[in-house]
Parts: C-alpha cells; structure tokens; sequence
C-alpha cells in the first residue's frame, strides 16, 4: 500500500521491525503497531507486506468469532512457528471500521519488534517517510549497512 492510500491519521506511526520469536527470523520490515478491530482490547502489529521468503500463509481458511472476515494463518518458513494471519476477505463491519488497509497482522506475542531508523536524522521512521514496496528493498539494505 502507497502512503497516499493510507489514512493521513496513520502516517505518524512509527514503522517497527518484526522477527519471530521462536527462532529470531525478521518477518517484516514493515511493520505498524495496531489494535484489532473486531475486538481493540488485543494489541498486534500489522503490514501492507510481508517478507514472503520467510512468510509463508497456511492453506485452511476461516472465520473469528468476533467478525465475517475470512482469514488464513500466516507461519514462519524458518521454524514454523503460527506468527499471524492473513484477511483473505474482510468484512463489511471491519471495512467501514477506521483502519490502516493492512491484510497481514502479526500477533504480538509471537513477534518481537523494533522501531526501524529513518537515514535522515536517526530518529524511528514513520509511515509518511516509509518508501514505496517496489523502492524499500534497496532502501532498507542501505539502512542496515549505514
């Protein structure tokens, strides 16, 4: 997801990254801290992607018990490890809800997080300075290597 089809009222929040941690694989260089919808009492993180060589979605598909939206776990390919889910197909209700227009959420309790560090002046970036998908790659290896 560009910045400019993101709500304005998400572009402040600080972009984390995320590593599983049963074996300590980055998930996500993307990351958003954000509360579920269905149910804003549960903390987790969610993305517009994630990193799909270590990422991988399993097949069965289903519903929660608190909205119609249609999902699928997401699992570490390294280890395993339930680290999320996928909306396949989100609800009415939860599409009207104010949100980020993330389909991948990860739960925090499976991932640890980091805030990921702007090139400008040092400080976490945020979602408005966050570079496009197709331009992040080569971004976030210059970052690493700074």
């Amino acid at each position: 997801m560009e910045k400019d089809r993101i709500n304005p009222s998400f572009w402040r929040k600080v972009v984390y990254i995320l590593e599983c941690k049963a074996c300590g694989e980055q998930v996500c260089k993307r990351g958003m801290r954000a509360i579920l919808l269905a149910d804003t009492t549960i903390e987790l993180f969610s993305t517009d992607s994630p990193d799909f060589s270590v990422v991988g979605v399993i097949p069965q598909i289903f519903m929660t018990a608190h909205c119609n939206c249609k999902i699928q776990n997401i699992g570490c390919l390294c280890c395993g490890s339930v680290v999320g889910y996928h909306v396949l197909t989100p609800c009415r209700k939860c599409m009207r809800s104010c949100n980020n227009g993330h389909f991948w959420m990860f739960h925090s309790n499976c991932v640890s997080a980091c805030g990921r560090m702007n090139l400008k002046d040092g400080d976490y970036m945020v979602w408005k300075e966050l570079p496009a998908m197709t331009q992040d790659d080569a971004t976030f290896a210059m970052e690493c290597f700074r």
